[in-house]
């Protein structure tokens, strides 16, 4: 083979490129397509209660949903390596938004929290923007230290007590639902970074105990666990809203009793565009509707794990974390709404992902996909360079050194691939390490 024959080939291998995880694209698009349609059925009732305009929350949400098509663009199109760079800016914005919310004259208040960042023609909620951050950074704290995790506990606590600290700031606002949402993805992220299971096991049950302390200080929090634990002792009080809840949920039967057919959304189940979207959806496509937004959930949790698990394999640690990180979140995230709407958690003021109204919600949501898919090319494309190396599409005389070491997209696979020595002798380790137990 010439010169000329290999630069060719060279050059082929170059212009590989991945694609985006259609199970993935498609499990996005149909839930957001879902929330497009229950926004709009739902919101009507209280749109014109207030005033505004039948469609007005509709637009609303259509206008963020645009935005938040946006930024999920923008992340796809951004490399990994470069949002890993960054990760500690990130880490340090976190503290920043959330000590912005604080402040007078930015932060805004609503029924009694102080969670929104007022920037003039809209308010942001802090929080959505910390919860993509955090991860990243996480992220990048588990590769620096994954091969420590498991072993040291100064490398275990300083993310806990980072997100402790995070804890701490939402608790002032206060948003307790997002605060135990945090908690839990680091929980999850740590472990599957290699942290051990007993070494866990002493901060979460300190979490716990502390996170109770702060439930029964104040009487609202008490309040909506009794109401929880029987809604129906007070059923015009606080109990309200879960015993409407329940009565669409129930209402739903088998098939629902249509689009646009909700009783519920008629001012008796208040903001049902919101935090209780699912109850109205369950009322109007009853439990086949129902089973579908769960199984689409489901089907999301898996395809993000899964994307995670083959960066792992490909030794692309950074973004198998991310990947774990986002969906743990919008996984759990889901999981409490849902609970949440069917009584069997207390109510936490989180929406559905993707399918609830709610502009800062959506645009961060949105942002996160963007990454999901951003990361599940990049793997494509890896896994693509691999085989076809493997598959000798691509003569090693063809490879040079410059090649072994190429721009940082494509680093980690080409070593595997090409199954060059190591220079040195690696540490052992499983990857990845799911929660040793000894």
């Amino acid at each position: 083979m010439n010169l000329r024959d290999r630069a060719s080939q060279a050059l082929r291998f170059d212009d590989l490129e991945g694609r985006f995880d259609p199970w993935l694209l498609t499990v996005v698009v149909t839930l957001a397509s879902i929330g497009v349609v229950m926004v709009a059925s739902s919101s009507m009732p209280y749109a014109l209660s207030n005033g505004v305009g039948a469609f007005y929350y509709f637009n609303r949400h259509l206008m963020f949903l645009a935005g938040g098509i946006v930024l999920a663009l923008l992340a796809m199109r951004t490399e990994m390596k470069q949002v890993e760079q960054h990760s500690h800016l990130f880490l340090a914005l976190c503290f920043v938004l959330l000590l912005a919310v604080l402040v007078p004259g930015i932060g805004h208040t609503v029924n009694g929290a102080r969670r929104w960042i007022n920037l003039g023609v809209s308010n942001f909620q802090a929080v959505e923007a910390v919860k993509l951050m955090f991860i990243v950074w996480l992220a990048s704290y588990l590769v620096r230290f994954r091969d420590e995790i498991g072993n040291s506990w100064k490398t275990l606590l300083k993310p806990l007590i980072l997100a402790g600290a995070l804890v701490g700031l939402l608790l002032i606002q206060p948003d307790f639902g997002s605060a135990m949402l945090i908690l839990a993805v680091t929980g999850g992220m740590v472990w599957l970074g290699g942290a051990r299971i007993r070494n866990l096991a002493l901060p979460a049950l300190a979490g716990m105990i502390a996170m109770s302390f702060i439930v029964l200080l104040e009487p609202y929090r008490v309040r909506r666990l009794i109401s929880f634990s029987n809604p129906f002792e007070d059923a015009f009080g606080s109990g309200y809203q879960l015993v409407q809840a329940l009565i669409a949920i129930g209402r739903g039967e088998s098939t629902g009793v249509g689009l646009g057919g909700s009783i519920l959304k008629l001012d008796y189940l208040p903001e049902a565009h919101t935090d209780f979207i699912f109850s109205v959806t369950a009322e109007e496509f009853g439990f086949l509707g129902v089973c579908v937004i769960v199984a689409l959930f489901a089907l999301f949790a898996w395809r993000a794990l899964r994307i995670g698990w083959r960066c792992i394999g490909m030794r692309r640690h950074f973004s198998g974390y991310c990947a774990f990180g986002i969906g743990l979140w919008i996984s759990l995230q889901a999981v409490v709404s849902m609970g949440v709407n069917l009584g069997v958690l207390p109510t936490k003021g989180l929406t559905l992902p993707l399918i609830s109204s709610g502009g800062s919600s959506i645009l961060m949501t949105c942002a996160a996909m963007g990454v999901l898919l951003r990361i599940s090319y990049e793997l494509d494309r890896a896994e693509l360079r691999a085989a076809r190396l493997r598959g000798g599409a691509l003569p090693m005389e063809s490879v040079g050194e410059e090649d072994l070491e190429p721009s940082p997209q494509t680093a980690n696979y080409r070593h595997d691939a090409v199954a060059t020595p190591p220079l040195r002798e690696p540490r052992a380790r499983v990857e990845p390490k799911l929660g040793a137990q000894r």
